[in-house]
């Protein structure tokens, strides 16, 4: 049987993970790589993989493995539109809801290399990690599943170019927000709200109070803070 890596890092894609592995154990031999230091070629090279799959990484992928293997990572937007880090977060400020999931080659761009297919997105609703989990299922249950089955070519990206900036920790103050109203703030709040980012917050004097878990009820926005001293 073939072998398959997929680096990837959150619990939802571990989970998922396991779930393909279930899925597919009669067709392929599935490897799970969550540790940056084990991504090296030496390790790559025991296991000569078909695909590396990179559903969620955080660490640079080395030139010497994505020329050596066929790597694909997944960016939810529909490049060329929207390179470049923060994706989530960039595409609600923007206000584009309807968006895509691009699977693409490794090439030592960013989010440059070839696109082997997309799937539709819609992030209207829901908070950052909500998203990320629906991201996640469509990765595992249908996009990857297509890639192992069938025998796609990778095209080169075509349109116009836009590239994201990843945002910073500061800009996550809500007295950011040029135009403020209940939807803009609803936008803000869910946008940030995942494990690992810095929470949509505002400070007063001494005191931080961060919001999450935001939802539109009754015309008005219902949800969590929390208030911290600050140090």
């Amino acid at each position: 049987m073939e072998n398959i890596i997929i680096a990837t890092i959150k619990e939802w894609n571990i989970e998922n993970y396991f779930k393909l592995k279930e899925r597919l154990k009669s067709k392929y031999n599935f490897y799970l790589i969550t540790d940056k230091e084990e991504l090296n070629l030496e390790n790559i090279k025991k296991i000569n993989p078909k695909f590396i799959f990179f559903p969620h990484w955080s660490w640079i992928i080395k030139e010497d493995i994505y020329n050596s293997f066929d790597c694909i990572v997944f960016h939810m937007t529909d490049l060329p539109y929207g390179r470049g880090g923060s994706p989530f977060q960039n595409l609600i400020i923007n206000e584009v809801y309807d968006t895509k999931i691009s699977a693409l080659k490794v090439d030592g761009g960013l989010d440059t290399g070839d696109i082997y297919l997309k799937e539709d997105f819609n992030i209207n609703i829901g908070s950052a990690e909500e998203n990320f989990i629906k991201l996640s299922n469509i990765i595992f249950e249908k996009m990857i599943p297509t890639l192992l089955s069938n025998d796609l070519v990778p095209r080169k990206q075509s349109g116009e170019i836009i590239e994201f900036k990843r945002r910073k920790p500061e800009e996550s103050d809500i007295f950011n927000l040029k135009k403020k109203n209940l939807h803009k703030l609803y936008d803000f709040i869910r946008m940030l709200d995942a494990e690992g980012y810095p929470k949509a917050y505002i400070e007063l004097d001494k005191i931080k109070i961060e919001f999450s878990e935001v939802h539109h009820k009754n015309k008005k926005l219902v949800g969590r803070f929390e208030v911290f001293e600050n140090e």
